[in-house]
């Protein structure tokens, strides 16, 4: 067991933060995570952390704002107590796509949630496949951004035929998340190129590369809505792949987005346990959960030894 560590969470997502603690060897943080009956957030920690070397898993996912609360008190709980070090675990976070100015007078609010993790007494970020990687500058702390590829290419090789794979990017922004998993796995690549060729006309999904006769295999970071996923299956199958599936980190999943799925030509979508699933999975057969728990232990292990990480990045 190693000495010193601590990890605590919220509400957020307890199985996995359970599955990170078993794979440490240690118990899960004892805290009481409440609400008011007005929904005001409570936390309160029931055991002694003064010197320690804390870890705070909680992804900020829906519901978003409330989880974001979570975790910022118990970031505040733990530093009045005087934790040695505390580490937010964040394996998806939240509000990652506002990372820049699109129209004018809006918030760039990814970074305004980085302010806040760090203005809080947070001393490091551990996060998963952040929407855009330049987010750690966001920050004024050290950010470690993991890869969930190792756990997702184990996955693929041991499922599908090299040989008669495709690793198809839903839009021109995932080309090069698509290349580097087709480098690895020695496996061809395909674009899904979504315009409008006139104004009020539908999108029109062209195709590029050959997935005739292939198993097409959609790679994104995330999935919300599903609308774009859903679209590039069909345009894949009318283009001749054989079967078409997909893969992404963090399944989001709003919306009428398991709808979408379970009536698409998608025959299994690959994605990992950043967010908790529980509800989704009985409602969608086609979702195959991969977890997380090794990728985020061994990190956080390393982190707590003051030893390199960067394989982890692999």
């Amino acid at each position: 067991m190693p000495q010193g560590l601590k990890l605590f969470t919220g509400t957020s997502h307890a199985g996995l933060a359970k599955d990170v603690a078993a794979f440490l060897g240690i118990k899960l943080g004892d805290a009481t995570v409440s609400t008011f009956s007005d929904g005001e957030s409570q936390v309160r920690l029931n055991e002694n952390v003064r010197g320690s070397d804390v870890f705070v898993l909680q992804p900020t996912s829906t519901p978003v704002n409330d989880n974001l609360m979570e975790l910022l008190l118990i970031t505040d709980a733990l530093k009045r107590a005087s934790a040695g070090r505390i580490t937010a675990v964040i394996p998806y976070y939240g509000y990652a796509r506002q990372d820049r100015k699109v129209q004018p007078r809006v918030p760039i609010s990814a970074k305004m949630v980085a302010d806040l993790i760090a203005a809080v007494g947070t001393n490091r970020v551990l996060t998963v496949d952040l929407h855009a990687g330049q987010i750690q500058g966001f920050f004024n702390i050290p950010v470690d951004n993991l890869y969930a590829s190792p756990i997702l290419l184990e996955f693929i090789r041991s499922k599908f035929d090299a040989n008669r794979l495709v690793i198809v990017s839903p839009d021109a922004g995932g080309v090069e998340r698509a290349r580097s998993f087709a480098k690895k796995l020695k496996c061809s690549i395909a674009i899904v190129d979504k315009r409008r060729e006139k104004a009020n006309e539908c999108e029109v999904m062209n195709v590029i590369g050959d997935v005739s006769g292939m198993d097409a295999l959609i790679l994104d970071d995330m999935v919300d809505t599903a609308g774009t996923m859903t679209q590039a299956a069909s345009a894949l199958r009318e283009k001749g792949a054989t079967k078409v599936s997909a893969v992404c980190t963090h399944a989001v999943l709003s919306g009428v987005a398991v709808e979408r799925i379970n009536k698409s030509v998608i025959e299994e979508m690959i994605v990992t346990n950043t967010i908790p699933l529980d509800s989704k999975r009985e409602e969608c057969s086609k979702l195959t959960v991969l977890n997380i728990a090794s990728l985020l232990g061994e990190a956080i292990k390393r982190i707590h030894e003051e030893s390199s990480i960067s394989s982890l990045f692999a």
